[in-house]
């Protein structure tokens, strides 16, 4: 791979305009997207994005991701809808607060020398000596434990991509917090940090290049990635006579086990500390407390009486479920 060294000696260079953006539709910058790598997609690439695996990464690359169950764009219930209208509002408070004024960049960007590196920039910070790119960020309650001690891995590697495509010194990302708190991060430039960026985000380009699947990582974006990719036609293949995939059986039958022992050990243990703590809700050790509560009543509808009593609304309100594949080991 001859990319890495590229890192210090394009600083100067101006990143290239690739595509006008300002009157592009959804579909087509979409489409200019899967033509490389960007920022939002930089952590993901290198199997650092908690939400995101390089499978699932590679299926929207390679036009394999129609048919995910993912969020519309006007799904008021997923973050992503939050964290795009928002953003203007994050802009405008990021130059409240710090006095720096900022200007959209209608375009899609790329490295002066490495075509499949894209970046999409909030916004540009206009005056500022020492910063020049603004990311704007929004978190809830669970994502605001994230940023605790500043940007989280994730944005900070979306960041160095962003320094990398531009050439740029040192960027700001100010996140708002629980929709009532502003706090601005600053991110420098990291030559080494990008060059192995580069190293890797260009060992996940050729995966898409040779249309081959990056192996899975564990994760719950990788299960999904698979049962989308594989959907189970069905058939059977003998591994008998792989060392390699017997192997892994082995390991994966012997974990199992592990995991069902401890898991009665763990009941054992937890059942041990409730009955000690009797009509007790809560208890204190010397290295941390839990809490045993009731939850709150709550009411539901007996649906089994429901059609019994009335059989005709089972077939007026039925619903088709697809199934998804299940995962059986025998040994």
């Amino acid at each position: 791979m001859s990319q890495p060294e590229t890192a210090g000696r394009d600083r100067k260079r101006p990143a290239l305009r690739l595509v006008e953006t300002k009157d592009l539709s959804r579909d087509d910058w979409l489409e200019v997207r899967r033509t490389g790598i960007g920022g939002s997609d930089a952590a993901a690439a290198v199997g650092l994005n908690p939400y995101m695996s390089p499978l699932e990464l590679w299926l929207d690359k390679t036009s394999r991701a129609e048919g995910m169950p993912r969020p519309a764009p006007d799904d008021t219930t997923s973050p992503t809808y939050w964290g795009t209208l928002l953003e203007p509002i994050v802009a405008a408070s990021y130059t409240k607060q710090t006095g720096n004024r900022v200007r959209r960049i209608n375009a899609v960007l790329r490295h002066p020398t490495i075509p499949w590196m894209l970046a999409n920039i909030d916004r540009e910070i206009v005056g500022a000596r020492d910063v020049s790119i603004l990311e704007c960020k929004t978190a809830g309650e669970f994502g605001a434990r994230l940023w605790r001690e500043g940007a989280p891995e994730y944005v900070h590697i979306q960041v160095q991509h962003q320094l990398a495509v531009t050439g740029k010194a040192a960027a700001h990302v100010a996140v708002l917090l629980c929709g009532q708190a502003l706090e601005v991060f600053r991110v420098d430039r990291d030559d080494l940090l990008i060059s192995r960026l580069i190293e890797l985000e260009e060992r996940f380009w050729h995966y898409v290049a040779t249309d081959t699947p990056p192996p899975a990582d564990g994760s719950e974006s990788a299960d999904r990635a698979l049962r989308h990719l594989y959907p189970g036609r069905g058939g059977t293949v003998d591994f008998a006579d792989d060392r390699r995939l017997s192997s892994v059986f082995a390991d994966l039958v012997a974990v199992r086990e592990q995991i069902e022992t401890h898991q009665a050990l763990e009941a054992k243990l937890k059942q041990t500390i409730q009955q000690a703590m009797g009509e007790a809700t809560r208890a204190v050790f010397e290295t941390g407390t839990v809490s045993f509560k009731r939850s709150r009543d709550s009411s539901a509808v007996d649906l089994q009486r429901l059609l019994a009593d009335h059989p005709e609304l089972e077939a007026q309100y039925a619903i088709q479920k697809s199934g998804s594949r299940r995962f059986l080991v025998s040994n």
